[in-house]
């Protein structure tokens, strides 16, 4: 899509100038199902102009948008789950689907769009759009297209297919030695309303929770946003609410909201996988801000954004806890005003086979850019004069045909009188190399400095933390880095037309290691090597890939089992 833009910007602007190894270990694995390639869409459908060149019907939208054309009609059509026009899924269960499932509502799309009949016509606008209504986990897939219609408008014809979104959970998975269950009911899109609630019952290594939870991302037809949930855990309960408009597009103009967080709960030191002891953690967040743009321009969206922010922590030893001495966090309280700043980069690509099997994904490619400044003072509701600053960057290059490599950056600190607190600097990097249709090498690096860390805000690695042969939480500290080397493999199997199938073999190293809170023990550099399936719900509103992982610790200490067996919901590859 990039190189098909840049080309079609050449061509206009002379028109207007001139007036016109590993990989064998799982090969018996994947074997066993389909290597076809699960090829996805990668360009913007402008079919309809008649066309046969991808790049000259790009070409034809950008000069309707140049001749100044106007939207005419924008038709709405959106699909049941299931296709009862292709044979394989006109089945007697499917059609009993499609009757249940409420699809969403005609007004419920028209709301996200970003156009309206009589304004001029934007290609920008229409692939915004499109992402929008991508992002929603009751969509499977969107196609926004321009229609050359009558007298020189450009009718826009908006497609989407739902998927099943009332769900019961009921999951297990296991990683790190630890297993966590959940049984419960979630509906993600009420009634056709897009409005998504949750009931659920929760177990994992830490605690038993009994969740409610409530998300309108567009109350009463607009683009404000709540969100609301209580849960009732076995160690405290916690407790959210938020409304907020937030810069919703690239073009929004303002953005505002409030929330509130309050939270009540035991956490642990953790050494080596085992725990060392514990304590109690009460924390109350609130904040309120406002935000202006003006909008896009020249490719580039830029923000400020001013509000007043709470963040109150108290920490406790919990009962028949053998906490020592020196390793109970000290309580923190901090009441400010801050202001913020964010450039956005207009620069994102369609691709397939990436991170998800057989879905279109919309990729980041461009520059992002965001900093935070706040100003707390003694005795104007803070225990401490501290400046609290958040900054973050990210930047992408190359593209999903080929090669692409994806960068991010982000620093947290508060400057007291005494220096620099909890100074947090994180730094990753994914490459991402095509090797064919239904092959994909996949590096990811990252790392973390730390000085002077909050004792609750301490690096932890292990089985749920990217080394998938160890232990949750084996090793903790201020420092961290850990590398991933992931041959991932994509297919055509797509049993019942339910489910899509790929699979991946993969090398973990890593290490945490610098001051450790509660533990002096230091286990070295960690690797692990391993094989796992993934499968998506091709059908299913959660929008999750289950993997099922083996994994082999190649380091550590004795008492560590010989493999890891790990079964885990997580939202990519």
């Amino acid at each position: 899509m990039k190189s098909v833009r840049e080309s079609t910007n050449r061509v206009l602007k002379y028109q207007a100038k001139n007036g016109c190894g590993i990989t064998v270990l799982v090969v018996s694995l994947i074997s066993l199902v389909s290597m076809a390639a699960s090829a996805g869409d990668v360009t913007v459908a402008t079919a309809s102009l008649g066309s046969t060149s991808a790049e000259n019907s790009l070409l034809a939208v950008r000069s309707m948008e140049l001749s100044g054309a106007v939207i005419g009609h924008v038709n709405v059509r959106n699909n049941n789950v299931f296709d009862l026009d292709d044979p394989e899924e006109n089945k007697a269960l499917y059609r009993i689907a499609n009757k249940i499932h409420a699809t969403t509502r005609q007004d419920v799309i028209a709301q996200q769009l970003l156009f309206s009949p009589g304004e001029r016509f934007s290609l920008q606008s229409l692939e915004e759009s499109e992402r929008l209504l991508r992002a929603n986990r009751y969509i499977q897939d969107a196609s926004v297209r321009p229609i050359l219609g009558q007298d020189g408008a450009v009718d826009i014809e908006v497609e989407t297919t739902d998927v099943w979104t009332l769900m019961p959970k009921l999951a297990f998975s296991r990683s790190g030695g630890s297993n966590k269950a959940t049984i419960g009911i979630k509906e993600m899109n009420l009634l056709g309303t897009g409005i998504a609630v949750e009931l659920a019952r929760k177990t994992d290594v830490d605690r038993d929770s009994t969740t409610i939870k409530l998300v309108d991302r567009h109350l009463l037809g607009s683009w404000y946003s709540l969100g609301v949930l209580y849960a009732d855990n076995s160690d405290g309960h916690k407790q959210f609410f938020q409304l907020e408009k937030p810069f919703y597009s690239l073009n929004s103009k303002s953005s505002g909201g409030v929330s509130f967080l309050d939270n009540d709960q035991v956490e642990s030191f953790y050494d080596k996988g085992i725990r060392q002891s514990e304590f109690r953690h009460e924390s109350r967040q609130s904040e309120a801000l406002l935000g202006w743009s003006h909008g896009l321009v020249e490719g580039f969206s830029r923000r400020v954004t001013v509000g007043l922010a709470q963040d109150q922590h108290t920490f406790s030893a919990f009962e028949n806890s053998d906490l020592p001495t020196g390793v109970l966090p000290l309580d923190r309280q901090l009441l400010y005003p801050f202001i913020g700043f964010e450039i956005l980069e207009d620069d994102y690509e369609k691709a397939s086979n990436i991170n998800q099997i057989g879905r279109t994904e919309d990729r980041f490619l461009g520059t992002r850019l965001g900093a935070r400044f706040g100003v707390a003072a003694s005795g104007a509701g803070s225990d401490r004069n501290a400046l609290i600053i958040d900054a973050s960057a990210q930047t992408g290059f190359g593209s999903s045909e080929k090669n692409s490599l994806l960068l991010a950056a982000a620093l947290g600190a508060r400057v007291e009188d005494s220096g620099v607190q909890n100074l947090s600097l994180d730094a990753s990097a994914k490459y991402f190399r095509r090797q064919s249709k239904k092959r994909l090498l996949y590096i990811g690096f990252n790392g973390s400095y730390g000085r002077n860390l909050d004792l609750d805000q301490f690096f932890e690695m292990g089985g749920d933390s990217g080394l998938r042969g160890y232990p949750l939480r084996y090793q903790s500290g201020d420092k961290r880095a850990i590398l991933t080397v992931e041959q991932r493999y994509f297919t055509d199997w797509y049993p019942m037309h339910l489910f899509r199938v790929g699979g991946a073999v993969f090398f973990d190293v890593g290490q945490v290691w610098g001051d450790q809170p509660g533990s002096s023990s230091q286990a070295g550099l960690l690797r692990d090597v391993g094989f796992g399936l993934r499968i998506s719900g091709d059908r299913s509103g959660l929008g999750r890939m289950v993997h099922i992982d083996v994994a082999i610790p190649l380091d550590g200490d004795q008492e560590i089992d010989d493999f890891q067996f790990l079964i885990s919901t997580k939202k990519s590859f």
